[in-house]
């Protein structure tokens, strides 16, 4: 089971603007920065807005963060004295990454990595994501339901790049049966399907061949789907009516 993460088994209110304007607010009062200026500067950025473009070489941390790092400060620069800008880019690093500053993890989150687990699914997070975000997953409280956390940010590809899924596929053993549970339509589920991977779009209005309201529906949806079945997935119009019945 290949779980997204951010927007499908967590949040963070205001995303990255937001948490910008949260250490601009607490350590840099007076600024001037105004929260939709800050997001049009960070606005197609970040690597994911690059998914065309592979980058094993910044698997490191530090490496990535000297990637994103000027991005913050080009959000910063302007709204407080010059000579700061250095120091709270970095303290929106610390606080991005920091799973007890707003991260919050959706209500039916441990229920459907329960349900998955429980009927001998093998949990996965698979996600466009910061260097440290199986730290986040543990200090969240996900750590004992979910087996491994792959983040784009450390294998060098972003989803719906196929490497993504395959650098996944292959550290699990390429699994017969793999889903894909996501909140975006391209990255998540065109990226899954597009490999073979039967995917679920959660909490989205998006357009796509099978979803779910939650991800709890999603987990529902994929243990009745093979409730039985000792072969490959079912017919994908059963399973798309499940997913209706579901919603």
């Amino acid at each position: 089971m290949l779980w997204d993460f951010d927007g499908t088994l967590a949040w963070r209110p205001g995303l990255w603007g937001g948490c910008v304007l949260e250490v601009l607010d607490e350590l840099a009062p007076g600024h001037t920065a105004e929260l939709e200026k800050v997001r049009a500067v960070l606005k197609g950025g970040f690597p994911w807005d690059r998914h065309t473009e592979p980058h094993p070489h910044l698997s490191s941390p530090d490496a990535w963060w000297e990637t994103v790092t000027p991005l913050l400060s080009r959000a910063i620069r302007g709204c407080v004295e010059e000579a700061r800008v250095p120091e709270l880019a970095h303290a929106v690093r610390l606080r991005f990454i920091d799973a007890s500053k707003q991260w919050r993890v959706f209500d039916d989150t441990r229920s459907a990595l329960g349900t998955t687990a429980s009927t001998g699914w093998r949990n996965v997070v698979l996600s466009n994501h910061v260097p440290e975000l199986s730290t986040l997953v543990a200090q969240l409280g996900l750590g004992d339901l979910v087996e491994r956390v792959f983040s784009s940010a450390t294998t060098g590809y972003e989803k719906p790049h196929p490497e993504a899924f395959r650098v996944a596929l292959r550290a699990c053993g390429n699994p017969a049966r793999r889903w894909m549970v996501g909140d975006n339509p391209i990255a998540d589920v065109a990226g899954a399907e597009a490999l073979g991977i039967p995917a679920i779009l959660v909490r989205t209005n998006g357009r796509a061949r099978q979803t779910a309201k939650d991800v709890a529906a999603a987990a529902k949806l994929i243990v009745r789907t093979f409730a039985g079945d000792t072969g490959g997935t079912r017919d994908p119009a059963q399973a798309t009516l499940l997913s209706k019945e579901e919603t």
